[in-house]
């Protein structure tokens, strides 16, 4: 805003040194730390004389540096305060903490106006509504949230694809096999000519294997063996639980020898939903219309034994 003659002080409230009064004078010069002061007019001071406020223009004028009381001051006489306002028709600046939400326009906070931040940081909000900074996350890492309550954070993505698939066998064979035995004994992780299981091993008690994870698993089962007699159907099964307690064929396959002394080979599947690494396990059996059959193992090669392969997570 332009103005005619000297452009008005804005919210610059100052207190004037003391005066003494002089005996029958009226013209005293208005001064604060020793330097005279303009007041803009007679209408923006409060000026106490003998604890009395005066009325500008009738009681007093200004005139640059110099205030002139409408009659002559005399001894005992005292100016308790002259304060000067400034120019009381503009805000000025407002006292800290005093602008509320609906005194600022929409989309009138630039960037420009913000407080300096943490390169690579995040705004968000708490749990209590306030505003946070999300710290910087790793060169890689992506921003996911917890749901509603939660802070987001910057988090490593699970490496895709298979993170665990291992091979296990029988090290040697086991003979004299009843229909429905389950192989208890001599399993291994493979472990020679250059195997490559990857993931955390599974683990086996007596044939009964617990999975290090939880996930959906492939189950891949091949036994091969044989039997001196005729058989119509002989083969494994994949039995399972889901409580730790009672197992289940959750796959079968057979083939069958048509004389003695001949050998039979299958492998079957099973897709398991492991929710659980305490209570979901399997084992694997063999079956066939007599008793007595063998199953082949071998420490250097598989014969018979189990893959196991976790696709993704529990469903």
């Amino acid at each position: 805003m332009s103005y005619i003659g000297r452009q008005p002080q804005i919210g610059n409230f100052q207190i004037c040194d003391a005066i003494s009064t002089v005996n029958n004078q009226a013209a005293y010069t208005m001064q604060v730390g020793s330097v005279n002061v303009l007041p803009e007019t007679a209408n923006h001071m409060i000026v106490s004389l003998n604890g009395v406020i005066q009325a500008p223009i009738s009681s007093y004028t200004v005139s640059g540096s110099t205030i002139t009381f409408a009659a002559n001051l005399v001894t005992g006489d005292v100016i308790n305060f002259i304060q000067i306002l400034g120019d009381v028709l503009d805000l000025g600046v407002p006292s800290d903490g005093t602008v509320t939400n609906g005194k600022i326009a929409n989309d009138a906070v630039t960037l420009a106006k913000m407080a300096p931040g943490t390169d690579g940081n995040i705004i968000s909000y708490d749990t209590s509504g306030n505003p946070v900074a999300v710290a910087t996350g790793n060169d890689g890492q992506v921003l996911t949230s917890a749901g509603a309550g939660a802070i987001p954070t910057f988090e490593t993505l699970p490496v895709g694809g298979i993170t665990n698939a291992q091979q296990w066998r029988i090290t040697a064979s086991q003979s004299n096999m009843d229909i429905g035995d389950h192989i208890t004994n001599n399993w291994e992780q493979a472990d020679s000519y250059g195997y490559g299981g990857i993931g955390s091993a599974m683990s086996q008690s007596q044939g009964i294997f617990t999975f290090p994870l939880t996930g959906t698993w492939l189950v891949q089962f091949t036994i091969n063996g044989n039997d001196s007699t005729s058989q119509l159907y002989i083969g494994g099964l994949i039995t399972a639980t889901t409580n730790n307690s009672t197992y289940n064929t959750v796959a079968s396959g057979n083939s069958n020898i048509t004389s003695g002394a001949q050998y039979f080979t299958h492998t079957i599947n099973h897709m398991f939903n492991v929710s659980s690494t305490s209570t979901h396990k399997v084992r694997f059996a063999i079956s066939g219309q007599n008793d007595g059959m063998a199953v082949s193992g071998n420490t250097n090669r598989t014969d018979t034994g189990a893959v196991f392969i976790r696709l993704g997570d529990s469903t």
